[in-house]
């Protein structure tokens, strides 16, 4: 599990292709302290640290993981937000992140207002969006501003600007999203129950 605090931006320094899945190799300034089987959140995905030298850690995704999430669009020198596990007994700065892309988004604009930016997100999916509420953008614990019917809003301040990939961000990128787990769990019964209550009796 984890918050969407980002600890660090890493950069993509190789990619190597084996049958159906990808090895990413990420230099960043956490790699030497990662061990190999941890889990650690790049761009909001959750992978398995597989090796791990000189500054640098290497995961690998898999066919489905590169379906659903942006990774399959990395390059050689991507900025990759990172974020480890929370531990047990942490605070929750963010919110409940579990590391698992609902879906991908588009960042349709951005906007910069007296130093700080509004950044519109545009998706295709039914899950529940709440003004005020949190979502996961590209492993960024945020909140949502205006949600409609297929995009919401992020305001991003500074440090988060200076500290994560949202300052290259640009209209026409993808980006990875996550819905609030609560929300989902929320929706899934709703949907259930208006299932049962239409049925004959």
């Amino acid at each position: 599990m984890f918050t969407g605090i980002i600890e660090a931006a890493g950069s993509v320094v190789r990619i190597e292709r084996e049958a159906d899945n990808v090895h990413f190799t990420v230099a960043s300034p956490i790699s030497d302290d990662l061990k190999i089987d941890q889990s650690l959140a790049h761009d909001g995905v959750c992978l398995t640290v597989v090796a791990k030298a000189d500054g640098t850690h290497t995961v690998t995704a898999i066919r489905e993981t590169l379906n659903r999430t942006r990774l399959a669009e990395w390059t050689e020198g991507s900025e990759v937000n990172l974020e480890r596990a929370m531990q047990a007994g942490a605070r929750l700065d963010g919110h409940i992140v579990q590391g698992h892309v609902d879906t991908v988004g588009e960042c349709v604009a951005v906007e910069e207002a007296g130093g700080s930016w509004y950044y519109t997100i545009r998706y295709d999916s039914e899950d529940l969006l709440v003004d005020k509420g949190s979502v996961c953008v590209n492993g960024v614990s945020l909140t949502v501003v205006e949600p409609d019917d297929d995009s919401f809003k992020v305001a991003i301040i500074p440090y988060t600007y200076a500290h994560t990939n949202f300052k290259n961000l640009r209209p026409g990128d993808r980006v990875n999203l996550e819905f609030d787990i609560l929300g989902k769990y929320i929706a899934r019964h709703m949907a259930a129950y208006r299932t049962k209550v239409r049925m004959p009796s």
